[in-house]
């Protein structure tokens, strides 16, 4: 097969998969609504409220990134801060003791290399820029940089968490065996421009409430007609 042939052959390829991905999140936004697309205006704020989400429940990060700001009232007063300090902060997070000195590095990081405690300077960049910039941070993922770009920048690119990186692998969105970051790799050419947030937020409301880790109900799923995985499951029966 010529290189050409090829090319043509994975052109049809991405549009079949953009286009079935339009009509997930089309089936998504009747579930559940269309979430509404809001930028931070502290990215630093939203730098760590990500770290602090990292492996643990939102209930539980949110709470430990109030008793942050609550215990540090500007991020200089964390980068100053002694990590034992900060860990006492945000233990209602979990691992805090991980988190802290990952906070604490990344805002020290940030300071020595801009000159100052600001990340405005990202707005002006290009997404894949942003995303590489933030990588360069230790403890900072495919994910969590991608969740800064979309939630603190606006950016149209869809991080993946658990809940996402399983459901699109029953949906067959994907090939079988890749990990989250190989599957945000993968998706990038394929999520339709303007639905990243939407296929985020919904795909993550459908993991926790249908798509669960054990026990799918199929049965009460939207997206059935659409899952491989739903129609395995109906060969069997």
């Amino acid at each position: 097969m010529s290189a050409d042939a090829k090319r043509s052959g994975r052109g049809r390829r991405v549009a079949a998969e953009t286009r079935r991905l339009a009509r997930i999140a089309e089936l998504l936004e009747d579930e559940y609504g269309a979430p509404k697309r809001r930028a931070s205006r502290d990215l630093i704020g939203s730098l760590v409220s990500t770290v602090l989400s990292q492996n643990t429940r939102d209930a539980n990060s949110g709470r430990a990134y109030s008793q942050l700001r609550v215990r540090f009232p500007t991020w200089g007063d964390v980068a100053d801060a002694r990590p034992r300090s900060i860990e006492s902060a945000i233990r209602s997070g979990g691992l805090a003791r991980t988190k802290a000195g990952r906070i604490r590095t990344i805002l020290r990081s940030i300071e020595r290399e801009e000159g100052s405690l600001d990340l405005s300077f990202l707005r002006e960049l290009p997404t894949e820029e942003v995303l590489d910039y933030l990588r360069g941070f230790e403890g900072v993922g495919a994910k969590t940089a991608a969740c800064v770009a979309l939630f603190g920048l606006g950016r149209d690119v869809m991080p993946v968490d658990t809940h996402v990186h399983r459901v699109v692998g029953r949906l067959g969105v994907i090939g079988p065996g890749r990990g989250p970051e190989a599957t945000f790799a993968a998706l990038r050419d394929v999520v339709p421009r303007g639905k990243s947030l939407s296929l985020h937020v919904n795909l993550i409301r459908l993991g926790r409430t249908v798509c669960r880790p054990r026990r799918p109900g199929c049965g009460e799923c939207p997206l059935r007609r659409l899952c491989a995985h739903a129609r395995g499951i109906q060969k069997m029966a």
